[in-house]
């Protein structure tokens, strides 16, 4: 009897061009991942039927719901593809390295069918409709760059061998937390212990009378940034932003050298005033829980540059 195993699950995505609708087979990207729990749920409901006796008739199923984080790590080629699916395609320039701009704020994002294959079985469950809700990243002084990515789909399709054909693939090379950076105002700031970035484009799923059980679509809503900036207290310089109101521009990175890097601009960030605790004899730091706007000049919220050796996504 085989068994499924994690080190031999493979995940393919792949762009559609009608909702709902997987691409070809020769349109889907292995990307690797760290983790997922993408599926699709079934509930069933109590029947409560009375006059056929005190043993219970048979429940009803329920509507069916897509949705789960997938963990990925932070890698120089196949994150292009995550950050296509939550902020739409980007404005790519260049001959060779390529500058790949991705911009908050778009009316409309893609959908993708989302493949998780476990051949010892086999068992190919097929996900389509699926669109990204949301994009987490935390920053460290060491270990592994890794993001979460948030999906909301509208259905699965059993399948017993994958729909992909050959899949697209590329050299795989990650980004490490050592390679991180905080800036504000495009000046490096210091004293930094840790930064969370948080996006997310609170989709609404559309629930309508259907004969299948799914949802009709899911549609974009406002979007919101939220984070945080730990820091050990050496100066006041966000504590003087904080008490005035005042909002910042806030960077965070990780670049391996000029030609291969990851740049998230949080163009107007509003920061709380927080305490600052004493709780021993050792450093003292200040957390700020911070929230993004929207740049009136820019006209977004947010700008993600990834630069890399792949000409498009």
């Amino acid at each position: 009897m085989s068994r499924a195993y994690g080190w031999n699950a493979r995940m393919l995505i792949g762009f559609e061009t009608t909702y709902g609708t997987p691409p070809a087979s020769g349109a889907f990207h292995l990307v690797p991942f760290v983790s997922s729990d993408l599926d699709s749920a079934q509930g069933l409901i109590e029947s409560n039927i009375l006059g056929l006796g005190r043993d219970p008739t048979q429940p009803y199923q329920d509507v069916i719901n897509v949705d789960g984080d997938i963990v990925v790590p932070v890698d120089l080629r196949n994150m292009g593809h995550w950050l296509k699916a939550v902020f739409g395609a980007p404005t790519t320039t260049g001959a060779g390295p390529y500058s790949h701009e991705f911009k908050s704020g778009g009316l409309s994002l893609p959908s993708l069918a989302v493949e998780l294959g476990l051949p010892e079985i086999p068992d190919f469950p097929l996900f389509a409709g699926v669109r990204a809700n949301s994009l987490a990243l935390n920053f460290a002084r060491s270990g592994e760059a890794q993001a979460t990515i948030g999906l909301i789909g509208q259905g699965e399709t059993a399948q017993t061998a994958t729909i992909a054909g050959t899949p697209q693939e590329v050299d795989y090379s990650r980004f490490s937390q050592f390679q991180g950076s905080v800036k504000k105002g495009g000046q490096a700031l210091g004293n930094v212990s840790s930064a969370a970035f948080n996006y997310t484009n609170n989709l609404e799923r559309i629930e309508t009378i259907r004969n299948d059980g799914k949802i009709d679509g899911v549609d974009p809503g406002v979007a919101a940034l939220s984070g945080n900036i730990s820091v050990r207290y050496a100066d006041t310089t966000l504590m003087d932003a904080a008490r005035s109101g005042t909002p910042i521009d806030l960077e965070l990175a990780y670049t391996i050298d000029a030609d291969h890097q990851l740049v998230i601009e949080c163009h107007e960030v509003y920061l709380p005033k927080p305490k600052r605790s004493i709780s021993g004899p050792g450093g003292i730091e200040a957390s700020y829980d911070y929230q993004g706007a929207k740049d009136a000049l820019l006209g977004n919220m947010v700008t993600i540059t990834l630069i890399n050796d792949v000409e498009s996504y």
